[in-house]
């Protein structure tokens, strides 16, 4: 897991619920023996799955450390664990079972300890450890600080660690003697970031492990500077990176603040020597240099002599592909060595050879995991209606993670001489084994313009073709998100099919593993292809005979609420339901409420004053508030009053625009919740909501 913090929030995503000690404080241990009533997906279904975080293969290779974290319906919070279980997936054991939770094991010691953080007795996140079986836990460091994460150096003498340090560049630091203040004086961009005001940023330490302690705070890799590693608002210790001779850290950093920070994504790869403190740019001021965008999470090769990275051309284009980098770290050469995969990198790992990687993304609705030498000659290895993730090397297999539309993340291992595939975990085979999956299956269509579309649909559990179904257009976010086999415990697409409705969800003009034409036309063109993309998809599917077209509903969050919001007045009365869950409303007030504003000027191609500037122009003509004289559909609005991104006041205006117009609608709020809903209860009560007005609208 990225981080600590990381790790909360992702488990908030991807949550879990646990009945136990329900009525107290003790914590909520294990599995959650839920029973499924009638083989159908529930709310409670869903918060009751276990979610597999971070894992970590011993030295030996014979071990892996994993983390579960499981929510709690009636405390409404989280509580992880750390499991570990031997390499082919037996003696699987639950080490911790104290009341606060543990993030990020690690072995150390060569593989006689787990390191992990945990609360210590004042409540400050802190690095423990214990033996492999579970026993002897005890604190390693005593830092004023809590410690957002953590890395042993190979040589096991030092530790680089994350903590916060105060900033208060674009947010004035208030006068001393007015404590109690809740003003906030800003001065500049970027003052606030997803769902929190910037008055602190991660900085990464250095320090020593001195008799199996760590006291002393060490050396700030940034001291005296006002940039973040990692960097917000997802960042974590995949960012930086020991050398295998413990002499050298790399790390990730855009240096930049305020304005400038916000309208660029240009972050480089920086090396850090431990002994001097002299640091070196790797991203610039190199022949063909191909490095404006982000650069980020640098891997070492294990012999030392190359590093690696995910890159990014363009500054400001936020969905630019990533191409994985080499460099020579003696002749400062690098290799581009996916070109010839015509979509982005989303993680990899270096090969024990230092000639060859291991790397997985998206192409055509699926992520499947590829390997390539230094020459860029690109192999797939996995295949299936399947999305792969790497975790780790463990000698001549891959420690991957496997989930999709009809299954949960589980753990497994992949040789890649032979392609096979061993389950590890069996997280949520209790829950799933009731469940009466619905069947997920490709459809492709021809386009408005003669291109080849690929959408997923998905059957009701207990689909009969001779019925007729309610069906749902699903709207992807991002922009620039995959429709991949994901699975998701929010826009879960079992849970919808559990409750009898079809669902076909498009990857439509701007999704990602259709080449860089399909991915980039969508910039500029909100509301143009990308719709049609839409409405193709849904009408196609509306030939079918067991689709009732007089019940069709369409669905999305962020800028799926953006479709939602700009279909409602130009869908030629298709639909008979809407919802929208923290999308754009008006896109001229979202340029100047965002706050990641380079995102903004590239896709909307410049600012709403720009009055000569086409493009942009083009862009905000395709505003969905124009078209609110068109709304006669029902539509309920979600929005968290925490989202930065896309603002409360977005969600609100849309409902209260729909109300004054006479249209029937509702307006879920969430005060704490960001773009996002994270707490169990928020969770529950965001499915039952959707499901209600679907119902009351599709199933008269």
């Amino acid at each position: 897991m990225k981080s600590y913090k990381m790790a909360i929030l992702a488990a908030g995503l991807i949550a879990a619920s646990h009945d136990a000690a329900a009525q107290s404080d003790a914590p909520f241990i294990g599995k959650h023996n839920i029973a499924i009533e009638n083989g159908r997906m529930t709310p409670e279904a869903l918060w009751a799955m276990g979610r597999i975080g971070s894992s970590k293969v011993s030295p030996d290779g014979k071990t892996i450390a994993y983390t579960v974290t499981y929510y709690s319906k009636e405390q409404n919070k989280s509580h992880s664990v750390i499991y570990t279980m031997n390499a082919d997936g037996s003696n699987n054991k639950m080490l911790t079972t104290i009341k606060g939770g543990e993030y990020e094991p690690t072995w150390i010691k060569n593989g006689a300890k787990i390191a992990f953080l945990t609360a210590d007795e004042n409540g400050t996140m802190q690095i423990f450890e214990m033996n492999a079986d579970g026993s002897e836990r005890k604190q390693l460091s005593f830092l004023k600080k809590d410690v957002e994460g953590f890395s042993f150096s190979p040589d096991g003498q030092k530790v680089l660690y994350v903590a916060s340090i105060p900033y208060h560049h674009s947010i004035q630091e208030n006068d001393a003697d007015l404590p109690k203040s809740t003003g906030m004086v800003v001065t500049d961009l970027m003052y606030k970031h997803w769902d929190e005001y910037v008055t602190s940023i991660p900085h990464p330490y250095v320090t020593n492990f001195v008799d199996g302690k760590v006291t002393e705070e060490g050396i700030d890799l940034l001291q005296g500077e006002g940039f973040e590693s990692p960097m917000k608002p997802f960042g974590g210790m995949e960012q930086l990176a020991w050398s295998p001779d413990s002499k050298t850290i790399a790390y990730t950093c855009r240096k930049k603040e305020g304005k400038e920070y916000a309208f660029s994504t240009d972050s480089d790869i920086f090396l850090y020597d431990v002994a001097t403190g002299k640091t070196e740019n790797l991203c610039k001021d190199y022949t063909a240099d191909k490095n404006m965008g982000y650069d980020i999470n640098p891997a070492f090769s294990p012999d030392g002599k190359l590093i690696a990275w995910q890159s990014m051309e363009r500054d400001g284009y936020e969905s630019d592909r990533n191409r994985l980098c080499v460099m020579d770290l003696q002749k400062h050469t690098k290799t581009y060595v996916t070109e010839d995969f015509d979509s982005g990198v989303d993680g990899f790992v270096w090969n024990s050879d230092s000639k060859s990687l291991y790397f997985y993304g998206v192409w055509h609705g699926v992520s499947m995991i590829y390997s390539t030498n230094l020459k860029g000659n690109v192999k797939q290895i996995t295949e299936g209606q399947y999305d792969f993730t790497i975790s780790q090397l463990m000698g001549d297999k891959l420690l991957i993670g496997r989930h999709s539309m009809m299954e949960p993340d589980e753990l497994y291992t992949l040789v890649p001489q032979t392609k096979k595939i061993t389950q590890l975990t069996t997280e949520n085979k209790h829950i799933m084994d009731q469940l009466h999956k619905g069947k997920v299956e490709p459809r492709w269509t021809t386009t408005t313009d003669g291109k080849q579309m690929l959408s997923w649909v998905i059957y009701p559990s207990d689909f009969n073709p001779n019925k007729k179904y309610p069906t749902l257009l699903f709207c992807e976010g991002g922009p620039q998100s995959p429709v991949s086999q994901f699975w998701s415990y929010r826009w879960n697409f079992q849970i919808m099919a559990a409750n009898d409705y079809i669902i076909i969800a498009p990857n439509r003009r701007g999704l990602p593993g259709f080449g860089q034409e399909w991915l980039e036309q969508i910039s500029g063109d909100y509301g143009g292809q990308c719709m049609k993309d839409y409405l193709t998809a849904i009408d196609d599917l509306c030939k079918e005979s067991y689709v009732d077209k007089d019940r069709l509903g369409c669905v999305g969050a962020s800028f799926g609420g953006f479709s939602v919001y700009w279909l409602a007045g130009n869908h030629d009365k298709r639909f008979k339901a809407f919802i929208a869950h923290d999308g754009i409303y008006n896109i001229e007030q979202q340029y100047v409420e965002t706050e990641e504003m380079w995102f903004a000027q590239w896709d909307m191609k410049g600012a709403p004053w720009e009055k000569n500037n086409a493009a942009a122009q083009k862009t905000f003509a395709a505003s969905p508030h124009l078209f609110v004289d068109k709304w006669d559909t029902p539509i309920l609005c979600i929005q968290g009053e925490k989202d930065f991104r896309i603002t409360t006041n977005q969600g609100e205006s849309a409902f209260n625009a729909a109300v004054i117009r006479g249209i029937p609608a509702e307006l879920l709020q969430f005060p704490d919740e960001n773009h996002w809903v994270l707490k169990p209860q928020n969770g529950i009560l965001w499915q039952r909501t959707f499901f209600r007005w679907l119902d009351k609208w599709l199933k008269k």
